[in-house]
């Protein structure tokens, strides 16, 4: 029986994978320039408002001189002696004369004469060392101003939306992924529901029709045209049937009736003293054709009639026993040796007169082509939850190439044409075995041939 193929091998959630990774790189690049044009902006914030600062301090620098340089900083500092401001007033040997730092920062400026140096903080018992951003610059006199900001705040707002939107990322691609499984498992379960319906018909029964939802998808669109072809297809079955059985019933009455003539005209020939040779002959042309037609119409029944309603748990040990009992006379006329290995407790669900005949047909097969003096052999076996029926002989054997053209109907070998049969034996086989869901298999036995039926096997 098929089995749903796993999670990764669904065509819908391989597209909804590639959908995943599109949107996934979309927002990416979204997130990225949420985030480069905040931080850009917080930036320029940050040295628009140290700017500011310096601007204003140097007007009351201008305005009152160095006391009230230092009245200005001691104010804002007082103010926010925890805030996040620097300021340092130092003389031209950089020794600090107010401000919140004790020592003038070791880095060098940029050209555009801004600082980034390193500074220490205590946050919850923990020392955190932080990044710092100052401007300085002279005033008459040879003092120097610096004025920056402590960028601890800042970089934990970055840091924050950094992990916001690593956060965003991970549940987009979350809820991504989820959304691929619930659509791929729903286009899973409709699918399935094709491919249920399509195990069905190929078992027998063509009246299966794919179930349509109504939805107006496009599923709905593959079901109703799957279902309009399924219609045509048991249409031209039923007519290609419906004409063979015609054609079976009508040459089989003719030809009984011309049978059971010969058999008087053979009576009446040996009463008046003649060879009743050539009349024989026609009678057991007669029943050639007869078995011939009896053989399609048993063919079309099978593949035509639901028999699983007759199906029963059947103990396949004594089957083969009883099939194998009921032509070892014939083997042993033939000079030939039938060996029995069967296995007890092997039971299937069946139709036991099908499966008696299919193992039958194998079995007069093996014997038909098996020369004088050959071995053939029948095995029952089980393999964990399958059996195995094995019919092997000594015979010519079938080439590879032709192994699986027996199966068609009055297909035969060349070498077999001049073998009584119709070439209907295997074909009736695999009906059987269709209907029971089991597998033939022809291999080489070396010599010979080796039919290898496998079933289910009941608990």
């Amino acid at each position: 029986m098929a089995t749903q193929p796993s999670l990764l091998h669904n065509s819908t959630f391989r597209l909804a994978l590639i959908y995943m990774g599109l949107f996934a790189t979309s927002v990416l690049l979204l997130l990225g320039f949420i985030y480069w044009s905040t931080a850009a902006y917080m930036w320029k914030q940050t040295d628009a408002t140290l700017e500011a600062e310096i601007a204003g301090l140097a007007e009351r620098y201008q305005r009152d001189g160095l006391a009230g340089l230092t009245d200005s900083i001691s104010g804002r500092l007082s103010r926010r002696p925890t805030g996040s401001s620097i300021y340092i007033l130092a003389g031209t040997d950089y020794k600090p004369i107010i401000g919140n730092l004790n020592r003038w920062p070791d880095s060098a400026p940029d050209s555009d004469g801004w600082f980034d140096f390193q500074l220490g903080n205590s946050v919850d018992g923990r020392q955190l060392v932080h990044r710092a951003r100052a401007r300085a610059f002279n005033l008459p006199g040879g003092y120097r101003l610096l004025v920056g900001r402590d960028l601890f705040e800042l970089e934990e707002v970055e840091n924050r939306i950094i992990r916001t939107l690593i956060w965003g990322l991970l549940i987009t691609l979350v809820l991504a992924v989820a959304g691929g499984i619930m659509m791929s498992r729903s286009s899973a379960r409709r699918i399935e529901l094709i491919n249920r319906t399509s195990r069905r018909i190929m078992q027998g029964d063509l009246s299966q029709r794919i179930p349509v939802k109504h939805t107006g998808d496009e599923f709905d669109d593959l079901a109703l045209n799957l279902n309009g072809m399924l219609d045509r297809i048991q249409e031209l079955m039923e007519n290609v049937r419906r004409v063979s059985d015609n054609i079976a019933h009508d040459l089989r009455t003719p030809l009984a009736r011309l049978r059971n003539r010969l058999e008087a005209l053979r009576g009446q020939t040996e009463t008046a003293g003649g060879d009743p040779a050539l009349i024989q002959e026609s009678i057991t042309e007669a029943d050639q054709l007869l078995s011939t037609f009896n053989a399609l119409l048993r063919i079309a029944r099978i593949e035509t009639r639901d028999h699983r309603e007759s199906f029963q748990l059947l103990d396949m040990d004594t089957l083969v026993q009883d099939v194998a009992e009921f032509y070892q006379p014939l083997a042993e006329n033939n000079d030939q040796r039938l060996h029995l290995d069967t296995l007890p407790g092997v039971r299937t669900l069946g139709d036991r007169d099908l499966l008696f005949q299919a193992i039958a047909n194998l079995l007069d097969n093996a014997i038909k082509y098996t020369p004088p003096g050959g071995d053939i052999s029948i095995h029952l076996q089980r393999h964990g939850d399958l059996g195995e029926v094995v019919v092997a002989d000594t015979g010519p054997g079938i080439p590879t190439e032709e192994r699986d053209k027996v199966f068609q109907r009055f297909y035969r070998m060349e070498q077999s044409r001049t073998t009584q049969g119709s070439g209907l034996g295997l074909s009736l086989v695999q009906a059987v075995a269709t209907i029971h869901g089991m597998q033939i298999e022809l291999q080489d036995n070396h010599p010979g041939l080796r039919v290898v039926l496998n079933f289910p096997a009941e608990a």
